[in-house]
């Protein structure tokens, strides 16, 4: 099975990444899949996870052609 990984803004730019696509088996959580991608790298503190377009909480459980994706905190005025 296996998940499309997406980063965006100052996070595309950390990892020097774009996207990915992770290969998993059955009860991998967005938490997993960060660590998957990012090798050592601590996924940064207020980080936004996206299940399908939809916020998740990084211990949401992700399935057979979900997409995850990655958003640095949004701030502005």
């Amino acid at each position: 099975m296996s998940i499309n990984v997406q980063f965006f803004a100052s996070l595309r730019e950390l990892l020097g990444k774009q996207q990915d696509t992770v290969s998993y088996s059955d009860g991998l959580d967005v938490n997993a899949v960060w660590q998957q991608t990012c090798n050592d790298t601590v996924m940064p503190d207020n980080t936004l996870c996206a299940i399908n377009m939809e916020y998740v909480k990084p211990d949401a459980k992700v399935s057979d052609g979900d997409e995850v994706a990655f958003f640095p905190p949004v701030t502005g005025g």
